[in-house]
C-alpha cells in the first residue's frame, strides 16, 4: 500500500470513528481522534493549510463547549474530498526534498571543514538524484540516462527555464570532475556554487 493510500484510508477511519463519538461533548472522549485527525490534516496539507489552521482553532471551542464534534469532522470530511482531488500535499515531493536537502547540509559541512572534495561527491550525488527524481515526476523516464540526458529532457519539456536553465549547462560538468576525481579541475568557489545550485533547485521543486 502507497502512501497516498495509507493516507486515504485514515481518512476514512478517521470519519467512521468520528461518527461514533457524535454523542461525545468532553475532550477526554474524543482526545485520541482529534489527536489523530490534526496530525493526518498536517501530513496531507501541512500545518500552515486552513485545515490545520480551522481544525487547531475548533479544539478550544469545543473544549468549551462552543462547537461540537460536528464542526471537527465536517473539516475532515472536506479535507478528504479534496485530498482524494489531488490537493493535498504531494508526499513524495517533500520527502525527497528533506532526504536530499540532508546530502546538501552534509556537503556544506564538509566544505566548511575544508574538504571541497568531499563536498564535491555530496553535492553532486544529491544533484544527480534530485534531477532523476524530478523527472520521473513529470513522466520522463530516466533509465539508462546520463545527466546530460536528463536535463535535455527536461530542457525539451520546458521544465527548466531562465537562470537555471543556464546554471544546467556548467553544473553537470562539476558533476563529472567530481565522480571521476579529477579533483584539480575542482576549486572551492565551483563546489559552492554547485551546493548553492542544489538547494536552490531543491527550494523550487521540492518544497
Amino acid at each position: 500500500m502507497t502512501v497516498d493510500e495509507q493516507i486515504k484510508k485514515q481518512f476514512e477511519k478517521l470519519l467512521v470513528e468520528g461518527s461514533h463519538l457524535r454523542h461525545c461533548v468532553l475532550w477526554q472522549d474524543i482526545g485520541g481522534w482529534a489527536t489523530s485527525a490534526l496530525h493526518l490534516l498536517g501530513i496531507s496539507f501541512g500545518t500552515g493549510s486552513d485545515y490545520y489552521r480551522q481544525f487547531s482553532q475548533m479544539i478550544p471551542m469545543f473544549m468549551t463547549g462552543a462547537t461540537r464534534i460536528g464542526g471537527l469532522r465536517n473539516i475532515i470530511s472536506s479535507a478528504k474530498d479534496d485530498y482524494e482531488a489531488g490537493l493535498g500535499v504531494n508526499l513524495q515531493v517533500r520527502l525527497s526534498g528533506e532526504l536530499l536537502g540532508d546530502f546538501v547540509a552534509l556537503a556544506k559541512q564538509a566544505l566548511s571543514d575544508g574538504h571541497k572534495d568531499v563536498a564535491a561527491v555530496l553535492a553532486s550525488a544529491a544533484l544527480e538524484d534530485a534531477l532523476k527524481r524530478f523527472a520521473r515526476l513529470n513522466g520522463l523516464d530516466t533509465d539508462g540516462k546520463s545527466m546530460q540526458d536528463i536535463v535535455g529532457a527536461l530542457k525539451a519539456k520546458g521544465l527548466v527555464g531562465g537562470a537555471q536553465k543556464t546554471l544546467f549547462e556548467t553544473m553537470p560538468k562539476i558533476r563529472d570532475y567530481a565522480m571521476h576525481a579529477e579533483w584539480g579541475k575542482l576549486d572551492p568557489a565551483s563546489v559552492n556554487s554547485l551546493i548553492g545550485f542544489v538547494e536552490q533547485f531543491l527550494l523550487s521543486k521540492f518544497s
